[in-house]
């Protein structure tokens, strides 16, 4: 969705800081920056994270001084996160603008999870319990909800709703 979405609308994308293994394809730095827990927690003790969660028994973060200058440059910045963490944007932020991504169905989740082919089955189990959860809350608590169906359709929607 956000290569998609970069090639309709102008935005730097956080990189966010996990304390999962990276996959295959994933790039250090790139994708995450992949460290351990203890690294995750200190830079926690620190402040030196914008918003944190747990998430699938992996720890993830938005480190807070790239988010800042960037805003401060005067570029939109994209963060992918989860509920908690966005919540913990909309009370620092909030100006901040809320967009849930729904899958069209549970199902479909697992159909595309299981498409993918690097998510065991353990996790997979829990990542769609989560999803659950995160879909019941997302009304409540995100500005926007876009059904992710079509991806040409979800971009578009998301680049309208970033135009207003």
């Amino acid at each position: 969705m956000v290569d998609a979405l970069s090639a309709t609308a102008e935005f730097h994308f956080s990189v966010s800081m996990t304390t999962r293994t990276a996959r295959p394809s994933e790039v250090d730095g790139v994708d995450y920056h992949f460290v351990t827990r203890t690294q995750f927690e200190d830079a926690v003790q620190r402040g030196e994270l914008l918003e944190w969660a747990e998430y699938g028994g992996s720890l993830y973060g938005t480190p807070i001084r790239p988010v800042l200058d960037r805003l401060a440059a005067g570029d939109d910045v994209l963060l992918d996160i989860e509920n908690d963490g966005a919540g913990q944007v909309k009370t620092a932020y909030p100006e901040a603008l809320l967009v849930f991504l729904v899958p069209p169905s549970l199902e479909e989740l697992e159909r595309r999870l299981s498409e993918r082919g690097d998510t065991d089955p353990d996790q997979m189990a829990k990542r769609l319990a989560v999803a659950e959860e995160q879909i019941a809350d997302a009304e409540a608590n995100f500005d926007h909800l876009v059904v992710n169906e079509d991806i040409g359709t979800a971009v578009s929607e998301v680049t309208g709703i970033l135009a207003s």
